[in-house]
């Protein structure tokens, strides 16, 4: 199969180089909310303004600023609260990555069914992420949320491509094996393109690179551990990767042979943050 993979690949990769599959762009929401937190004139009642223009985006919002990772002591009941509670650049980090579900839409069954999936795993490693982050590290959570919302972004434009190329279609074990070698490439290429920060950019390139060994703990570091542990009692492949060997554990500060009592508490504050962010 692997030689089948490099045909494909390398037809891909000729559609995005001639523009015949091109490279998803930034939904317009998350400009207009990214735009409106970069502006140094923005204060927290103009920020919430802007988020109230997308009504699944701020519940959501709302919805983690009364989650129990924020130990909130009262409810908040708007988006102006919630963006207090949770700061301009945390809530504009979290609206811009959940503003990326809805890139993940498409015309055919199959393709649609593996871009919800893809999503709501994605969803299930960025509240990994933030939990990690905050309980182990110095890491921002917002930046590790959308870290861990973005880290497949690059299997968008390979699942386009399957939707032209419907000989793909055909073959689902190939296109998942094409999404699992290409993936990160393209996610890199993406971010660059939409002026994300290096650090995380640099995530989807990272973090299956279970031999990196970076100076300090990164959100690469961080999507990784996530990623394994939102596999653990799957079917999936990375449920048999052994911790020991993988040293972002350490990095984080997490021992891989972690106790079944932290296990258990840190299962409830992740299951809490995942569900915030669904």
């Amino acid at each position: 199969m692997s030689s089948q993979i490099d045909d494909v690949r390398a037809k891909l990769i000729e559609a995005i180089q001639t523009n015949r599959i091109v490279l998803p762009t930034l939904p317009e929401v998350a400009l207009r909310i990214r735009d409106a937190a970069e502006d140094p004139r923005t204060d927290v009642v103009s920020f919430a303004k802007e988020l109230g223009f997308d009504a699944a985006i701020s519940a959501r919002v709302m919805r983690v600023a009364n989650s129990p990772l924020m130990r909130g002591s009262t409810q908040v009941t708007d988006v102006k609260a919630a963006t207090g509670r949770l700061g301009i650049q945390y809530s504009c980090n979290l609206a811009v990555g959940l503003a990326m579900e809805q890139m993940f839409q498409a015309t055919s069954d199959a393709i649609d069914e593996r871009m919800r999936q893809i999503w709501t795993h994605s969803t299930e490693v960025a509240g990994i992420s933030a939990v990690l982050a905050r309980t182990y590290t110095r890491l921002k959570p917002d930046q590790a949320t959308l870290a861990g919302l973005v880290h497949k972004i690059g299997a968008l434009p390979i699942l386009r491509f399957a939707e032209e190329d419907r000989s793909l279609l055909k073959d689902l074990g190939m296109l998942d094996a094409l999404i699992d070698s290409l993936h990160g490439e393209i996610g890199k290429l993406i971010l660059d393109t939409w002026g994300f920060p290096p650090e995380i950019a640099a995530v989807p390139l990272a973090y299956l690179d279970f031999a990196r060994n970076p100076p300090a703990v990164d959100f690469a570091d961080i999507v990784m551990v996530a990623n394994l542990q939102s596999y653990m009692g799957s079917s999936n492949a990375l449920a048999s990767v052994d911790w020991n060997t993988v040293s972002a554990f350490g990095r984080i500060g997490l021992d891989p042979d972690v106790n079944s009592m932290e296990v258990e508490d840190l299962s409830e504050a992740m299951a809490a943050s995942i569900a915030a962010l669904q």
